[in-house]
């Protein structure tokens, strides 16, 4: 029986990744249902995908699963089996990677959460099976030919900045929590016409379509597998695509190509760029946009001030930003009112962790 945690160093996770020789296909699921022991179903689970040599991130809730996994080539059809005949897993929806390199994750880490989306939801009347109508992607490109009809994008604002539905609203927001009581305040005007909510693969919009619905409001949908699946159906079924730009993922791809053209900028140089990146300086990690000019020019850091942080010695970087606490740390435009380049994190006291 394996261990029921990883017990090998990321370094060394990473280069048995690239010496693989099988090609990994990276899939996302979830589903929403009640499990009555978390723990016990989180171990259950650990044990048979390390055994299909999976990885990735699980979060397991009493309200259900999300998964972000990758899983050899070889392996992929004993992965959909042990889904099907797992009881509460059947009849999942696997939104299969549109731009894959095999790379996504290295690891498996399942991990038991309060939620498995942390929503900030505490009225207890509030029920998630009265959800929106899904919407598979057919019905979604003819419902938004109607002008009447609204699109909302419930991804943060960093994943709206690189990518997003043809006039589809934003909720500026860090976090879904936030998002969801300003998407009732926002619409409150509108809460007889059609609405459409939209995530990445189908788990925040079918959560605040229901909280749409609970809040009063008539005509809501939710997009059947977010734009993952959309992306492969339009493909697939030769359909007008309708989404603008990259979509942002939560894996090591940092973005994969579902739309045309490139709708953001280089948060340093205000050329067109697409490409997320996390600043090199330990102390900062701002995730940020940052074209290959300006990555060469900082060596992958957000700031000056941060790539003469990154080239000091280690044990100064770490004596410097003890203490310090970065916090959630992403480029903001509309909070920070950043302009032209990206500025380095600063402790409480206004010293700058970047240097």
């Amino acid at each position: 029986m394996a261990a029921l945690h990883n017990r090998v160093s990321q370094k060394e996770l990473k280069a048995r990744l690239y010496r693989e020789t099988n090609t990994r296909r990276t899939v996302s699921f979830y589903k929403y249902f009640p499990v009555s022991d978390p723990d016990s179903f989180r171990d259950q689970l650990y044990q048979a995908l390390h055994d299909l040599e999976v990885f990735g991130r699980i979060y397991i809730a009493r309200e259900g699963i999300n998964a972000q996994i990758s899983v050899p080539e070889p392996n992929f059809e004993s992965l959909k089996s042990y889904l099907e005949t797992t009881e509460g897993l059947d009849g999942l929806r696997l939104n299969i990677a549109v731009d894959d390199d095999g790379k996504s994750f290295w690891v498996l880490k399942i991990k038991v959460r309060k939620k498995i989306v942390a929503d900030g939801i505490e009225d207890l009347s509030f029920n998630m099976s009265v959800k929106g109508k899904y919407l598979a992607p057919e019905a979604f490109n003819a419902l938004t030919d109607n002008p009447q009809t609204l699109v909302v994008d419930m991804r943060n604002h960093y994943e709206y900045e690189v990518g997003h539905f043809e006039n589809a609203i934003e909720v500026p927001s860090d976090t879904f929590r936030e998002q969801l009581n300003m998407s009732v305040e926002m619409l409150k005007e509108h809460k007889d016409q059609h609405i459409i909510m939209y995530c990445t693969g189908g788990i925040r919009c079918e959560k605040a379509s229901a909280y749409m619905l609970h809040n009063g409001f008539k005509n809501v949908y939710h997009l059947e597998g977010g734009i993952i699946n959309y992306a492969n159906k339009v493909k697939e079924l030769g359909l007008l695509n309708k989404f603008q730009g990259m979509n942002f993922v939560f894996d090591n791809r940092l973005g994969e190509r579902v739309g045309e053209g490139i709708i953001s900028r280089c948060h340093q140089c205000g050329k067109p760029c697409a490409k997320h990146v996390n600043c090199r300086n330990e102390a900062c990690h701002l995730l940020f946009i940052q074209c290959d000019s300006c990555r060469e020019k900082y060596e992958n850091c957000c700031s000056p001030a941060c790539l003469e942080f990154a080239n000091l010695p280690g044990e100064e970087q770490k004596k410097r930003r003890s203490g310090w606490d970065k916090g959630r740390n992403i480029f903001n435009k509309s909070r920070q009112r950043l302009q032209g380049i990206a500025q380095p994190v600063t402790d409480g006291n206004g010293s700058t962790a970047g240097g």
